[in-house]
């Protein structure tokens, strides 16, 4: 298997499950709804909703850049995006995250593998880094979604 197919094979994991640490970030949002979804547990900290506006807003710059744009530099709006408040909403708010990690899985795969040493353009690192980045923040908030799910139970 080669270095992308590995990567994109972990950004699958990440997303859709078969991951090795437990369940992935669809296994996770699948049984919430938007009531749960809007719940802050804790004030100082981020709902379920907006970790997966964040999540996406990440995955759908990493596909921009893989694709030949620049990363941009995400700001405060463009990088927590507000949550919504209706239950179609927040439907319409998991099929984005869905569609933004298809269309970057699909980028990876015709990605050029000699490639990923280069520079991000835009950036200091590399695109095997940022892809990395973007497995391991996907897990990293999916831990954050399995802890508020158990403080919502």
């Amino acid at each position: 298997m080669s270095e992308i197919a590995r990567i994109a094979d972990q950004l699958r994991r990440s997303q859709h499950g078969e991951a090795w640490h437990g369940p992935a970030l669809a296994e996770l949002l699948a049984d919430i709804d938007a009531a749960q979804a809007l719940q802050r547990p804790n004030p100082a900290a981020h709902n379920i909703w907006e970790l997966v506006n964040h999540i996406t807003a990440w995955q759908t710059a990493a596909n921009g850049a893989v694709r030949g744009g620049v990363m941009p530099r995400l700001g405060k709006a463009d990088d927590w995006p507000p949550a919504g408040r209706a239950e179609a909403e927040w439907r319409a708010a998991v099929k984005r995250l869905a569609k933004a990690n298809q269309e970057l899985h699909s980028a990876l795969s015709k990605f050029p593998e000699e490639r990923l040493d280069d520079r991000l353009p835009g950036r200091k690192h590399s695109f095997y880094f940022m892809l990395h980045g973007i497995i391991q923040h996907n897990l990293y908030h999916g831990g954050q979604v399995a802890l508020l799910k158990k403080l919502l139970a």
